[in-house]
C-alpha cells in the first residue's frame, strides 16, 4: 500500500519503544486513504435512471413526444396546456436516458431546469411530477457542475416534499434525485440533510414497500452518509444511525451492501465518530457480514470494521470480542488480492493495540496466513502485512516477539529487502535492528546473526549499504556496525550447540 503520507511520523515508532498504542493505531489511519482512493469506484456516487418501467404512468404514453426536437421541447415546456408540458418534459426525460451521451449540457443550456422544477410543485399532475424529477435525476448524475445547476434551479426542497407524495413512482424518483445530488459532495449532501431530507426518508421505509424502493432509499441514505470535510453532523448521523442498524439485519444483498458502505463512512476519522457507530451494537452482525460470498457485501463490511479498530483500545476490544479475528485471519487468504489487502490493513490497527491484543491475534493463529502472504502475496498486499509486522514489534511482549520469529517471518522480510520501495525497506532494516537488540538482551544474538545470514540476510544489508536513499545506507550500516561487525565477530565463541536457541527453535 502507498505511504506517502506522513512516512517519517511512521516510521519513528521503532525508535520509540513502548510509545502509546493508540499513537501507534493512529500512524496507520493515514493508510485507509491510500485504500479509500483505489476503491473510490466500488459504490456508485450517482446513477442515471435509463429504465423505461412499464408500470410507469409515464410510459402508457407508449413512444408519443419521443422524437420531439430540442426547440420543440423548449416550446413545450413554456407552454400553457399541462398535456404539452408532459409530452415536452418526457421527450426531455427520454433523451436524458440515453444509454450514451445524454445531452445534459444542452438541455441545461436551453434553460429547462427552472420549468423543470417548477413541474415538481404541480400536485394535479403526477405524470408530469414523475417526468420532470426523471429528467432532473439524469442531469445530476451528470458532472458537478451540471448537479449544480439543479441545485441552484431551486429542486432540492420541492423534491423533498415530494418525499410525501401519495404517488409510490413520483416518490422514489425525488428519492433517487437527493441520492444523486447528495453523493456529489459535503456542500450539496449538507444542503439536502438542512433540507429535512433524512426524517421524510425514514419515514418511507416500511416493510411493504417493493424491494426497489427500498434499495433506491438506502442508497440515499449511504450518500448522506459519505463525504468529509466537513463529515455530516451529528444530528444527522443520530437520526440515521437506528435504520441503519435495522438495514443491517436485510436478507437483500444490495441493502446489506449499501447500508455497510454508509457505516464505513460514518466510522472514517475521529474515534467520537467510530463511537457512535459502535454504541449501535453494529460489530456481531458485521463480523457475521464479513464471511459473506458477496464481495459486494465483504468489502464495505471489511472496510467498516478496519476503520472501527483504528479506534481507541476499548472499541478495537469490542470488535474482538465480536470475533473479528475468528475471521480475518481467513481473509489473508481469500482469493481477492483486495480483501487480502484490507484484511492486512485491519490486522495492523489491531496489532497496534496493547500486548493484550496481540496476544489474541497470535491465539487465533493470524501468524501462519501473515507469514504466507508476505512470502507470496502481491506487492501491495506484502506491503500491508509488513506494516502488521512493524506494529507487532512495537507494542508486544519478549514471549510474543519469540512467537513471531519462530513462525518464519524473517526470511521472507529479508527477501523484501531486495523491493524498490524505500519506505518498506527501511521499516524492514528497523525490524531486524529491533529484534537483533532484543536477542543482544537474551544473550541469543549469536543465533539470530547466524539465521539471519543463513537466510541471505547479511549479503543483501551489505548491498544495502550503497543504496541512493541515505535513510537505507545508514540503517543497513549501523545494522552491520553493530551487530555483524569484524570486531563483533572476532569477540564471539562459535555458535553454540545448544540447540533449543528461542530464535532458532522450528525455524529450520
Amino acid at each position: 500500500m502507498q505511504t506517502s503520507e506522513a512516512p517519517e511520523e511512521r516510521l519513528r515508532k521503532f525508535k520509540y519503544r513502548g510509545k502509546d498504542a493508540s499513537m501507534r493505531r493512529q500512524q496507520r489511519i493515514a493508510v485507509s486513504v491510500q485504500l479509500r482512493k483505489a476503491k473510490k469506484d466500488e459504490q456508485v456516487l450517482k446513477r442515471r435512471n435509463i429504465t423505461n418501467l412499464s408500470s410507469d404512468p409515464a410510459s402508457e404514453e407508449g413512444t408519443k413526444g419521443a422524437s420531439l426536437t430540442l426547440q420543440e421541447i423548449i416550446n413545450g415546456v413554456n407552454a400553457s396546456d399541462p398535456e404539452l408540458c408532459f409530452q415536452a418534459t418526457k421527450a426531455a426525460r427520454k433523451i436524458l436516458s440515453r444509454k450514451k451521451n445524454p445531452p445534459l449540457k444542452l438541455i441545461i443550456e436551453a434553460g429547462l431546469i427552472p420549468k423543470l422544477v417548477e413541474f415538481l410543485k404541480s400536485s394535479l399532475h403526477p405524470c408530469l411530477q414523475l417526468e420532470a424529477a426523471w429528467a432532473l435525476t439524469n442531469i445530476a448524475s451528470g458532472t458537478s457542475e451540471q448537479t449544480q445547476a439543479v441545485v441552484e434551479g431551486g429542486a432540492i426542497q420541492p423534491l423533498v416534499e415530494l418525499l410525501s407524495s401519495p404517488h409510490m413512482a413520483v416518490c422514489e424518483q425525488a428519492v433517487w434525485a437527493l441520492g444523486n445530488i447528495a453523493g456529489d459532495g459535503p456542500e450539496f449532501r449538507d444542503f439536502v440533510i438542512s433540507s429535512n431530507a433524512i426524517p421524510h426518508l425514514l419515514a418511507l421505509i416500511s416493510s411493504t414497500i417493493p424491494m426497489t424502493f427500498l434499495r433506491n432509499i438506502t442508497w440515499t441514505l449511504s450518500n448522506l452518509c459519505r463525504n468529509k470535510n466537513p463529515y455530516p453532523c451529528k444530528k444527522a448521523v443520530k437520526q440515521l444511525l437506528p435504520t441503519l442498524f435495522r438495514l443491517l439485519h436485510h436478507h437483500d444483498s444490495e441493502v446489506l451492501s449499501d447500508t455497510c458502505w454508509a457505516l464505513s463512512y460514518l466510522t472514517e476519522g475521529c474515534n467520537g465518530r467510530i463511537g457512535q457507530v459502535v454504541d449501535m451494537g453494529v460489530l456481531p452482525r458485521l463480523v457475521e457480514l464479513m464471511t459473506s460470498s458477496e464481495l459486494s457485501v465483504l468489502t464495505p463490511s471489511l472496510r467498516t470494521v478496519g476503520n472501527i479498530v483504528t479506534g481507541t483500545d476499548c472499541q478495537t476490544q469490542v470488535a474482538i470480542d465480536a470475533g473479528i479475528l475468528s475471521v480475518l485471519p481467513g481473509l489473508l487468504l481469500h482469493h481477492k488480492s483486495s480483501i487480502q489487502k484490507e484484511a492486512a490493513w485491519a490486522l495492523s490497527n489491531v496489532a497496534a493495540g496493547p500486548y493484550q491484543h496481540i496476544q489474541q491475534l497470535i491465539t487465533c493463529n493470524v501468524l501462519p496466513p501473515l507469514v504466507s502472504l508476505l512470502k507470496n502475496g502481491d506487492f501491495k498486499v506484502q506491503k500491508e502485512a509488513i506494516w502488521v509486522v512493524a506494529n507487532f514489534t512495537s507494542g508486544s511482549s519478549l514471549d510474543q516477539l519469540i512467537q513471531l520469529v519462530q513462525a518464519g517471518v524473517l526470511e521472507p522480510l529479508v527477501n523484501l529487502l531486495t523491493i524498490p520501495d524505500t519506505k518498506c525497506v527501511i521499516i524492514i532494516l528497523d525490524i531486524i535492528s529491533f529484534l537483533l537488540q532484543v536477542a543482544e538482551k537474551l544473550s541469543e544474538k549469536d543465533s539470530l546473526c547466524l539465521l539471519i545470514e543463513e537466510l541471505g540476510g547479511v549479503d543483501r544489508i551489505k548491498a544495502l549499504q550503497f543504496h541512493e536513499n541515505h535513510q537505507v545506507a545508514m540503517t543497513a550500516l549501523s545494522i552491520l556496525e553493530n551487530h555483524f561487525s569484524e570486531e563483533e565477530e572476532n569477540d564471539t565463541m562459535l555458535p553454540s550447540p545448544y540447540q533449543d536457541h528461542v530464535f532458532l527453535k522450528h525455524l529450520t
